[in-house]
């Protein structure tokens, strides 16, 4: 009829920008709401291979007590300083206690002297400061066996930040390729190809592998140093990899085989001897607990904030 307004009604998913909108967040704190598992997303069955929200999630959020603020505020990241600041302790203190693996990072960037600055998040730092049993490690004098192992370098916050980010993106995952990939983003190519022999299976596998965290144009420095801290470096964590991967690469087998060319299969060799882990990779996360810990003498090498 005429004069008739034609209302269509609201898709049913939205992209991430439109969702960012949506919930009133930067697209910086809607990635970290989304990487902490505070937004949930889906596959975007339009076939563009990204993520999608869906109107029912948007939805709920926005109708969670003190929405916006609250939502913002538990995926807040801060640096050094602030992060001090919130726990009330000097800055030294501060990255003694992240190098040591009891505060871990969530997110890092690179300056413009190509130095690492790591972000944590704020909602950990105020419920570690307030947690009784961490009083002297924020008041008192660190304790000796604390300051031997930073001593000899002790620095575990790219592995730290290496065991959350894989338990992202396992998170993400929708099938065991996508699983097997995710392991896969985090050894040097040399291990992929030690565990994962046959060339048509690493060449798929491949396709799944995420890469680092954009860091400036491929093979600029930056790109460069965010791939070497995106790398496992130490042997307990590459064994815990390569097991988890070769774990992986068995589920992917027996739910899709890698395509081969039409000719017909090439052989395929006898997996390596992987010997058995003592957890998986997603456990790496090194969290001390007690004043003593559990922390492992191993250093990371990249320069940090």
């Amino acid at each position: 009829m005429p004069g008739t307004t034609i209302t269509r009604p609201l898709p049913l998913s939205c992209t991430p920008s439109r969702a960012a909108r949506e919930l009133n967040l930067r697209r910086g704190e809607f990635d970290l709401a989304v990487h902490l598992g505070r937004i949930r997303t889906v596959p975007d069955e339009g076939g563009g291979g990204g993520r999608r929200v869906e109107r029912a999630e948007i939805d709920r959020l926005r109708a969670q007590e003190g929405f916006p603020e609250a939502l913002r505020e538990s995926a807040r990241a801060v640096g050094t300083t602030e992060g001090a600041h919130i726990m009330n302790v000097p800055v030294t203190r501060f990255t003694r206690l992240a190098r040591l693996g009891l505060v871990v990072p969530v997110k890092f960037y690179l300056n413009r002297y190509r130095a690492v600055v790591w972000l944590y998040l704020a909602e950990e730092l105020r419920q570690f400061a307030a947690d009784e049993k961490h009083v002297s490690l924020l008041t008192g004098r660190t304790p000796e066996v604390l300051r031997g192992q930073l001593a000899t370098g002790l620095d575990l916050r790219a592995r730290n930040w290496r065991g959350r980010h894989l338990g992202f993106l396992l998170r993400q995952a929708e099938n065991p390729w996508e699983r097997a990939g995710a392991v896969a983003a985090f050894l040097d190519p040399v291990h992929i190809a030690d565990v994962v022999r046959d060339p048509y299976e690493r060449s798929h596998l491949n396709r799944f592998r995420p890469a680092p965290p954009a860091h400036g144009a491929p093979a600029t420095p930056s790109a460069r140093l965010a791939e070497k801290i995106m790398t496992a470096d130490d042997l307990d964590e590459i064994g815990w990899l390569r097991n988890d991967l070769a774990r992986g690469m068995e589920e992917a087998r027996a739910h899709r085989p890698a395509p081969r060319p039409a000719s017909g299969p090439a052989p395929r060799p006898a997996p390596p001897h992987v010997p058995p882990p003592a957890r998986s990779a997603a456990e790496a996360t090194v969290r001390p607990r007690g004043l003593l810990g559990r922390l492992r003498g191993r250093s990371h090498r990249p320069a940090t904030d």
